[in-house]
C-alpha cells in the first residue's frame, strides 16, 4: 500500500511529463515536415526560376545571331529550344499550385513572356532593311520578361524569409511553452515532494520519537496509527511490541523481585561473610556476617594484606583464588575471638548491569583448623613417641642376629629377620608421617637454591638410572630446548623426593623393557611442566581422584607400600607453590605431572 501511495502522489509529475514530451514530439515533427515542405517547394521553384532566366537569355542570345550574315537559321533552332525550355519551366511552375500572389506574378511573367515571343517572331520575320529597330522592340520585351522573373524570384526569396520568420515565432513559442512546463514541473516536484514528505516522514518521526522513549524505559508510550499502509501496520506492531514489552516487564520485575528478596534472606542467613567488591575497591553489598567483620580492628585500612593481595590479582586477571589447604586460611580477630578463615574470591563481570568486580566470600573454618592442627599434632607427637621405642627394638633385632651372641636356629633366624624387616618398614613409615606433619604444619622450611632444568633432571635421571635398570627398564629424558638454561628457585632435596617418588612409582608399576619417560616442558602462566610417563596398568577413573590421599592404595594392588609417598609429594609441590595431578588410561599407563613457578 505504501507503494501505491508514492506512485499516485508521483503520478501527476509523470503525466505532466509525458504531455510535455507528446506536445515536443509532435512540435518538432510538425516544425520539420513544414520546413522539409517550404525549402524544397521554395528550391524548386528558384530553380525553375533559374531555368527560365536561363533559356531567357540563350533566346536573347539568338536574337543577337539575326544580325550575323547567314545566321538566322541557327537563330531561329536556337530561339525554339530556348523557348520550349522557358516554356516547360514556366508551366511546371504554374502548376504547383502558388499563392495568388504568386500566381498573379506568374500571369503577368506569362504576358510579359507572349509579347517578347511575338516581338521575336516579327524580328524573324521581317526583312534585313528594318532589322535593327525589329531587335530593338524584342529587345524591350527581354526586359520586361527579365522583370518578371526577378519578381518571381523576390517572391520565393520573401516566402522562404517569411517561412523562416514562422519557423521562428513557433520555435520561440515551443521553447516558452517547455520553460513554463518546467517551470510547473518544478513546482509541481517541490510540492509533492513536501507532501509525500509530510505523509511519509511524519509517523515515521512518531514513530522514532516512540522508539528513543522505549529506549530511555518508558513502555507506556505508542506510535500513532495514522495509515493502513506498511507504516501504519510497523505502527501496530511496535504497539503490540511495547504490550508485550510491559507485560514481560512486569513479570520479570516480580521475578527479580522474588530473587532479589531470595538472595537478600540468603545473604542474611549465611553464616560466613560475603563482600562484593567493585573495581575501585567499594564494598557494593555485605551480609550481616561482613558488616560485623568490617567492624575488626584488621578491617580498618580496608582488606587485611592477606585478602588485598588475591583480591587484587584476581581483578587484574580475571581468575578466580580458590585455595584448597588450610595453610592459607586467614586470622582474623573477631569480637576478641581468634578466627580462621579461608578466602574464596570469585571474579564478577555482568555484560547486562556493566559490573566489574569480586565477590570475596571468607569461610570460617576455625574448628576445621583447630581439628587439623590437632591431628597433625597428634600424628606428630604419636609418631614421634614410637620413633624411640622402635629404634631400640630395631636395634635389638640387630644385635639378635650377630653372630657373637650365638647361634639361631634357622627358624629363630627366619623369625628375626621378619621382625627387622617389619621395623624398618615402620621406620620409615613414622619417618614419612613425621615429614608430612612438618610438611602441612609449616615447621619444614624450604632450603631454595638456584638450579638449571637441565642440571635438575641430569641429577635425577642419574639417581634413578641404577633401579630402573635393574629392573631390566629405560630411561628416557626429554626437555624443551628454551628451557634446557632455564634457572629455577627450588629446594633441590626435597624436590628430588619428589621425582625419585614418582619414578620408583613408575618403575615398580611399568613391565620389563618399557620405557619411563622423565619431561619437562613450557606451562601456562609462567610455570615449568615436569611429568613421569610409565606404560604400566594405568589407574581406573573412580580411583585417580584419591591417590593423593593419605594411606590411599589403589584396590587390588599387590605391590608394598604404605600410601604416604605422592601425599608427601603433593605437600613439597604445594610448598613450592605449584600443583600436582596425574592423567592415567587403563591399559595404556600413567603421567604424573606436576607445575612449579619459574
Amino acid at each position: 500500500m505504501l507503494r501505491s501511495r508514492l506512485t499516485l502522489g508521483l503520478l501527476p509529475l509523470l503525466l505532466l511529463f509525458l504531455v510535455v514530451c507528446l506536445y515536443a514530439f509532435r512540435a518538432s515533427q510538425d516544425l520539420g515536415a513544414a520546413v522539409q515542405g517550404i525549402l524544397d517547394r521554395n528550391f524548386q521553384s528558384i530553380a525553375r526560376v533559374t531555368d527560365m532566366r536561363t533559356a531567357l537569355g540563350q533566346m536573347n542570345d539568338a536574337l543577337g545571331q539575326l544580325v550575323v550574315p547567314n545566321g538566322a537559321r541557327d537563330a531561329s533552332r536556337n530561339f525554339a529550344a530556348a523557348r520550349a525550355r522557358f516554356k516547360r519551366s514556366l508551366t511546371d511552375e504554374m502548376l504547383t499550385a502558388p499563392a495568388p500572389a504568386k500566381a498573379a506574378l506568374l500571369n503577368e511573367l506569362d504576358e510579359q513572356f507572349q509579347r517578347f515571343i511575338q516581338a521575336s517572331d516579327i524580328a524573324f520575320r521581317g526583312g534585313p532593311f528594318d532589322l535593327v529597330g525589329r531587335y530593338g522592340q524584342a529587345e524591350g520585351a527581354f526586359l520586361q520578361v527579365g522583370t518578371a522573373l526577378e519578381q518571381v524570384l523576390e517572391s520565393d526569396h520573401a516566402e522562404i524569409r517569411n517561412a523562416g520568420l514562422r519557423i521562428r515565432n513557433r520555435t520561440e513559442e515551443t521553447l516558452r511553452l517547455l520553460f513554463a512546463a518546467m517551470v510547473v514541473a518544478v513546482g509541481l516536484f517541490f510540492f509533492l515532494a513536501w507532501r509525500l514528505g509530510s505523509s511519509l516522514l511524519a509517523p515515521i518521526k512518531a514513530l522514532t520519537e516512540s522508539v528513543v522513549a522505549l529506549g530511555q524505559g518508558d513502555l507506556e508510550r505508542e506510535a500513532p496509527v495514522t495509515s493502513r499502509d506498511e507504516l501504519g501496520q510497523l505502527a501496530k506492531a511496535f504497539n503490540a511490541m511495547a504490550v508485550h514489552l510491559r507485560a514481560y516487564r512486569e513479570a520479570t520485575l516480580g521475578k527479580v523481585l522474588r530473587t532479589q528478596r531470595t538472595i537478600e534472606a540468603t545473604l542474611t542467613s549465611a553464616p560466613d561473610p560475603v563482600f562484593v567488591v567493585s573495581t575501585d575497591g567499594t564494598h557494593t553489598v555485605r551480609n550481616p556476617a561482613a558488616e560485623q567483620l568490617a567492624q575488626s580492628p584488621g578491617f580498618e585500612q580496608g582488606f587485611p594484606p592477606a585478602l588485598a593481595e588475591p583480591l587484587a590479582r584476581v581483578m587484574a586477571t580475571g581468575d578466580h583464588y580458590l585455595p584448597t589447604d588450610y595453610g592459607r586460611a586467614v586470622n582474623l580477630r573477631v569480637a576478641r575471638e581468634e578466627r580462621h578463615y579461608l578466602p574464596r574470591i570469585l571474579a564478577i563481570g555482568d555484560k547486562l548491569t556493566e559490573f566489574k568486580g569480586a565477590a570475596v566470600i571468607l569461610q570460617d573454618v576455625t574448628k576445621f583448623r583447630l581439628l587439623d592442627d590437632a591431628k597433625t599434632n597428634l600424628v606428630g607427637t604419636v609418631s614421634h613417641e614410637l620413633k624411640s621405642p622402635l629404634t631400640s627394638l630395631r636395634m635389638a633385632v640387630y644385635l639378635l642376629l650377630e653372630p657373637n651372641l650365638g647361634e639361631l636356629t634357622p627358624k629363630q633366624r627366619e623369625l628375626l629377620e621378619g621382625a627387622r624387616d617389619d621395623a624398618e618398614r615402620l621406620l620409615r613409615i613414622l619417618d614419612n608421617l613425621l615429614d608430612l606433619t612438618r610438611l602441612e604444619g609449616g615447621a619444614s622450611t624450604l632450603d631454595r637454591q638456584h638450579i638449571t632444568v637441565a642440571a635438575l633432571l641430569e641429577q635425577i635421571a642419574r639417581e634413578a638410572q641404577g633401579f630402573v635398570e635393574a629392573a631390566g627398564q629405560k630411561l628416557a629424558v626429554e626437555i624443551e630446548p628454551e628451557l634446557g638454561e632455564e634457572e629455577m628457585n627450588l629446594d633441590v632435596d626435597r624436590i628430588r623426593h619428589v621425582f625419585i617418588n614418582l619414578l620408583t612409582n613408575a618403575s615398580k608399576y611399568s613391565p620389563a623393557s618399557e620405557t619411563i619417560t622423565l619431561s619437562a616442558v613450557a606451562g601456562p602462566l609462567g610455570f615449568v611442566r615436569f611429568a613421569v610417563r610409565d606404560r604400566g596398568p594405568g589407574i581406573a577413573p573412580e580411583n585417580a581422584g584419591h591417590i593423593f590421599d593419605r594411606f590411599y592404595r589403589v584396590p587390588g594392588q599387590s605391590k608394598s607400600g604404605a600410601g604416604l609417598g605422592l601425599t608427601i609429594a603433593r605437600e613439597i609441590v604445594v610448598a613450592h607453590g605449584g600443583s600436582i595431578s596425574c592423567a592415567s588410561e587403563v591399559g595404556k599407563g600413567t603421567e604424573f605431572y606436576f607445575l612449579l613457578p619459574r
